[in-house]
C-alpha cells in the first residue's frame, strides 16, 4: 500500500530531463516493456523511468521507514532497552562476513 509520501516521491512535479541512461537488455525484455508501456499509454522511457523510480523509493522506504501504532512502538522501545543476552546463535551471526565483504 503506497503512502502519500511514496506517491509524491514516485511522481515528482514536471522535472527537466537532463540526464541519459543507456541500458542493455534482451529483445524479449524490451518487447515485454514496450507491450506493458503501450497498455498504459506510456513510452518505453516513461515506463522504465517511472518503474525504476518507484522501485527505488520502495527500497529506500523499506530500509528507512516503518510505522508502528503507539502501543507497538512502546513495546518496540521496551525491547530495545533490554537486549537479549549473547548466545551461540548471536555469536555465530556476528562472525559471518557481510554480503558486501564476500
Amino acid at each position: 500500500m503506497a503512502t502519500e509520501a511514496s506517491k509524491q516521491a514516485a511522481a515528482p512535479a514536471r522535472e527537466r530531463h537532463d540526464s541519459t541512461v543507456n541500458v542493455r537488455m534482451s529483445t524479449t525484455t524490451r518487447n515485454l516493456i514496450d507491450t506493458a508501456a503501450s497498455l498504459i499509454g506510456k513510452t518505453r522511457s516513461e515506463f522504465i523511468t517511472a518503474s525504476a523510480r518507484q522501485h527505488a523509493v520502495d527500497i529506500l522506504l523499506d530500509q528507512r521507514l516503518f510505522v508502528l501504532s503507539e502501543k507497538d512502538f512502546a513495546e518496540f522501545e521496551t525491547a530495545l532497552d533490554r537486549p537479549s543476552p549473547p548466545n551461540d546463535e548471536l555469536r555465530a551471526l556476528l562472525k559471518k562476513k557481510l554480503l558486501w565483504e564476500k
